[in-house]
This record gives C-alpha cells, structure tokens and sequence, in this order.
C-alpha cells in the first residue's frame, strides 16, 4: 500500500437520503466528507417516480430528481462526492482504518459513515422489471396514496406484507393478497386483522404468473399452484412485500448485525460496535424504511462522528 494514501477525516459509504445528509451535516462541520456513492448512486429514490410524502415539496416531486437536489446541497456545503464503491475494509486496528475502493485506490478514514442502505427483494419476472415505478412498487407506504379508490395486488405472507395491506385497505377500493402457502407467516394479530378486513381477498397457495400491462399496470394474472388454475384480476397497482435485504455483507465479521444482516447501533446513537465507525438509514433500519426517517438518522451519524473526532483531538 503506498505511502502517499489518501487520508480522510469521514468515509462515507453509500448515498441515499441518509448518506447525503450525512455529507450536509459532515461539511457543514468542516470534515471535509469523502462519500462514495455505490453502485447505485441516490439509492431506491432513483427507481420511484414521485415523492409526495417528504416534508418541503407541497407539490410531490420525483425520487431522481429528489436525489439530485440533496447531492447538489451536499456538493455546494464542500461534500467531496465521486462515483466508485468500497470493496474491502480493515477493521483490525483502531482507526484511520484502511479502505480499498473499487479494484485498486485505497484511503484512510478517521471516521466512517455506513449508509450502504437495504434493496428490495424481488420476485424476479420480466414484467416486474419492465413497470417497476410504473405500478409495480416495494413500498406501500411510499407509493399506495397514488393508488386510492383503485384496485391493487400484494404479494407477501410475513408480518409487513399484513401491515401493507391493511394499509393499502385503508385507501383502495380492493386489495387482492397473494400468499405462496396455504397459511401466513406473520404473527395471529396481524393475521386477524387482514382476514377481518372486507376488502381484503387473500389468495393462499398461490403466485405471480405475469404482470400484465404496456406503459403501467393493468392486471395481474395469478396461478394456484395447487390446481394450476389460473386468475386475471384487474389492478392498477402490484406491491411486492416478499422483505429486502441490507447492503452490509461487506461488514459481515466487522459490525454486530442480526440474523438478517442489518446493522446494529448502540441505543438512541448511530455508534457501532467499532470505535469511529457510524451507521445510518436503511443498513441499520428495518422497520421504518422511508426517507424522512433514514435522513434523520444520517444526521444523527454526522453528529455523533464530530463528536468522537472532537473528543479524539482534544485528548491528544
């Protein structure tokens, strides 16, 4: 490793709304912030179309575009933004860890800022992928407001796909619920109330055969998979509830994470379990999910970062 190794005062990985404003927070406090973006910069805004429900766009505005804003504030606060992603870390010694960068440019991190975010599992068919952000959306939350006094589709049996339905129920005229087995997975009480709902039909032993539209969502056709029986539903929306996966196998053997794979901080803190290193957003989040909340956390992680490195200094 060569001598003449870029040092830095705060690594961030991953961009999305909790790593940008991590990058706001991180300039504004003169640490001169180096954020690698990742193989997707902006994060899952990038693919949804618009956003209605973050604070300050009384219009709604789309998720690229959204993205492009908080880079841009970034940038001008003085964040030092590029395109490249962190392909191994060293945790071994305490910090300035060293960080290899694509194939072969390394640097050295006083801090580091883990905002590598989650990616929505898939059911993987061509359909999905030609409308996803045209009706075809991972989040329920995010996107059911487009979606109200309509009929939709919900594929998942688990504990949030019950919760994105009842949600759903709540806004559109039907949800159709397509369940693989013959039971649920979620816990009795969410069962209830999605069995208790009336406008929620639940489709058990069944799954997605195609999602049928040119431009958007149209239909869903669905195929019992105990009878072959097939089913056409007219729909306008199809949500996709099957879980999603953190971006953190690289800190696999490094940072304390669950059994899933999120992160896991030190209680009302973004501290991990290595000394100056922070997590922010959907890598440590699996119940929330939205901007608002991983913005909210990517702050937390810049705070809590100029505090260690002002305490760091001030006892050398």
């Amino acid at each position: 490793m060569s001598d003449t190794i870029e040092k830095l005062e705060c690594l961030i990985i991953g961009s999305g709304p909790a790593g940008y404003t991590a990058a706001i927070y991180a300039a504004r406090a003169d640490m001169k912030p180096v954020m690698y973006t990742g193989p997707q910069p902006g994060g899952q805004l990038t693919i949804t179309t618009e956003v209605e429900n973050y604070p300050g766009y009384p219009d709604g505005i789309m998720g690229h575009e959204m993205m492009e804003n908080f880079r841009k504030q970034a940038e001008r606060l003085g964040a030092d933004v590029r395109y490249g992603m962190v392909t191994k870390i060293d945790f071994t010694d305490k910090p300035p860890f060293n960080v290899q960068i694509d194939e072969s440019k390394y640097v050295q991190a006083e801090t580091i800022i883990v905002s590598t975010g989650a990616s929505a599992k898939w059911l993987g068919i061509p359909s999905e992928t030609k409308l996803n952000g045209n009706g075809v959306s991972a989040c329920a939350v995010c996107d059911g407001f487009f979606f109200k006094g309509k009929d939709v589709a919900i594929v998942g049996a688990g504990d949030t796909a019950c919760e994105e339905a009842s949600y759903l129920s709540k806004i559109c005229s039907k949800v159709y619920m397509i369940v693989r087995k013959g039971e649920f997975r979620a816990s009795k009480a969410m069962q209830h109330r999605v069995l208790n709902t009336p406008n929620i039909e639940v489709l058990f032993n069944s799954e997605t055969d195609e999602i049928l539209g040119d431009k958007t969502v149209e239909a869903v056709r669905v195929k019992n998979i105990v009878t072959s029986e097939l089913r056409t539903m007219d729909i306008k929306g199809f949500f996709v509830a099957i879980g999603h996966k953190p971006n953190t196998d690289i800190f696999k053997g490094w940072l304390h994470m669950d059994e899933t794979g999120y992160l896991i901080s030190s209680p009302g803190s973004s501290h991990t379990n290595v000394e100056g290193v922070f997590v922010s957003g959907d890598a440590q989040d699996k119940i929330y999910r939205q901007a608002i909340t991983a913005a909210g956390s990517g702050c937390m992680a810049a705070l809590d970062a100029e505090r260690y490195l002002a305490a760091k200094h001030f006892a050398m």
